[in-house]
């Protein structure tokens, strides 16, 4: 009799088991994501920190540079500084508050596995864990679009960054050198006409520099 109630297993219990515990993995798999997303915005508003206290150091030098028509491009260096440092503030505005919209989608994931069990344990309320689970899911969509519009603000301030080397590069590299690199492998012309007008505008200004 004991054997055949241990092989006679109630299939409603077993599938009220079954739901539980699938229920209560669905957030744990959401907290982890959300865990990774919280990471990896944490360490690219470090970096973005960083990079804020370089560009500060690097304005700073020129800035109290005193001979300021012994530094090649000294106008468009300070320019590009300038935009530099206004991408990478909105940079990190963004990071700081995705970081926080991700906090909000962990907390509410949290909150979820909770309410499933409570749910689960006293039998009443299962509708609650629901909408606490589509609230994290909203915040977890959020914060992925505020690092979709962080990651075109990075890829700005790559181009700027480019755009100033490539003056650099015009400016002081032979013209039989440089060239060979005027278009791009799309056959567009590697400066941006508001850098070629920079540069036309310095070599206007270089004989009266040297004089």
């Amino acid at each position: 009799m004991a054997a055949g109630d241990l092989v006679n297993i109630n299939p409603n219990a077993l599938n009220s088991t079954i739901e539980f515990l699938t229920a209560m993995v669905t957030p744990t798999l959401l907290i982890s994501a959300t865990g990774s997303l919280v990471l990896s915005t944490s360490t690219r508003l470090g970096r973005v920190i960083d990079r804020t206290r370089e560009l500060e150091r690097r304005l700073t030098d020129l800035i109290m540079a005193e001979d300021r028509t012994s530094i090649v491009l000294y106008e468009l260096r300070i320019d590009t500084v300038v935009n530099l440092l206004d991408k990478v503030t909105s940079r990190a505005r963004l990071l700081q508050r995705a970081m926080t919209t991700f906090y909000y989608g962990l907390g509410f994931f949290v909150l979820t596995s909770v309410t499933i069990a409570v749910a689960a344990f006293f039998n009443t309320y299962r509708w609650v864990p629901i909408p606490v689970g589509i609230v994290g899911i909203f915040f977890l969509f959020w914060g992925s679009i505020l690092m979709l519009a962080e990651t075109r603000f990075a890829t700005a301030t790559v181009n700027a960054e480019m755009d100033f080397t490539w003056a650099l590069a015009n400016y002081v590299a032979p013209k039989e050198i440089i060239n060979k690199y005027i278009y791009n492998a799309h056959g567009k012309r590697r400066l941006r006409p508001k850098i070629a007008e920079t540069l036309e505008k310095e070599h206007t200004r270089e004989p009266n520099r040297d004089a």
